[in-house]
């Protein structure tokens, strides 16, 4: 009974990455949020931590794309996933030798005394896309915008033409979001993890969130990922694609078919569900659109939100 149950996991596996083939065929696919960074390097890694077994060990472009290529994945962007300054030029130095990766958000501080020199520095690699501030690394966005120079850190983002990443939303940062598009309203603000986010309780909170949301959404700067969407429930991947329906249709209907974007979370994503599981759960949903939706999604919008540029043969432009 065990072998046959493995041997059924095995061909579930194989028809989700079949499945996501097929769909991501017509149009290429730009991945807009994956981790990258090597445990094994001189001083080692923040994020994850040793006892980690699953995501502890060197997580690289090769790598990356061993499980990505074959989807039809033509690029990724990738996102920081370590507070410390000297990272950021870390991870360009790590893109810069591979051209699948088209554009790295960092991490910066528009509170340290230092921001400015180092937005200046790394503005003038073009894989800098900008960076990312929510609530990592001990952060809180609501209270540090009250902190003297942060709008402006912000201004100088928005004044370079560079993107401002969110993280972990929740019903505070989400507040927080609206106070910043709200002071910057040039700046371009994608949001992560969007249907991952830790809803508030009671009726008036929620009423909050929604008002919060779609004042993001009237936004013309404002992005969201659609990214951490797969689910377990008593230990197994949720597929059925009537349980992610509702909330992702939801979230299209608020922000519409111009403001999302793919973004798998790889490695980090593991802990759920696979690579080729977690994009046939997203391309089975928008297989129901029309192909300019699915183009959007899967990278027109990205290029708008990030303005990367495509580096190699095969990853698209507008």
């Amino acid at each position: 009974m065990q072998r046959r149950a493995m041997l059924k996991l095995a061909g579930m596996s194989a028809i989700a990455t079949m499945a996501a083939a097929e769909s991501a065929a017509a149009i290429p696919v730009l991945d807009a949020h994956i981790h990258l960074y090597d445990p094994l390097r001189p001083g080692g890694v923040v994020w994850p931590e040793k006892s980690d077994t699953m995501l502890y060990r060197p997580t690289l472009p090769p790598r990356y794309l061993e499980h990505a290529a074959r989807l039809g994945v033509v690029g990724a962007i990738a996102v920081e996933c370590s507070p410390l300054r000297a990272d950021n030029q870390w991870l360009l130095n790590l893109a810069a030798g591979h051209r699948e990766i088209v554009g790295v958000i960092g991490d910066l501080d528009p509170r340290a005394a230092e921001f400015r020199g180092d937005l200046d520095r790394l503005h003038a690699d073009p894989l800098f896309l900008g960076f990312r501030y929510g609530n990592l690394w001990g952060r809180d966005l609501a209270a540090d915008l009250e902190k003297p120079g942060f709008l402006e850190g912000l201004k100088a983002l928005a004044q370079a033409g560079l993107t401002f990443e969110s993280a972990n939303p929740d019903a505070r940062l989400i507040a927080a979001l609206c106070r910043v598009v709200e002071a910057v309203p040039d700046l371009r603000v994608v949001v992560d993890h969007l249907p991952h986010a830790v809803l508030p309780d009671g009726a008036v909170a929620l009423q909050a969130w929604q008002t919060d949301l779609q004042r993001l959404a009237a936004s013309p700067h404002v992005f969201v990922k659609l990214s951490e969407i797969p689910v377990r429930s008593d230990g197994k991947l949720v597929t059925a694609p009537g349980v992610y329906k509702p909330a992702l249709d939801a979230l299209s209907e608020i922000f519409g078919e111009d403001k999302l974007i793919f973004g798998s979370d790889w490695p980090n994503s593991d802990h759920v569900a696979s690579y080729a599981e977690t994009f046939a759960i997203v391309s089975r949903y928008m297989a129901t659109k029309p192909l300019p939706v699915r183009e959007k999604f899967f990278w027109r919008n990205s290029i708008a939100a990030y303005r990367w540029r495509p580096r190699k043969s095969g990853q698209p432009s507008l």
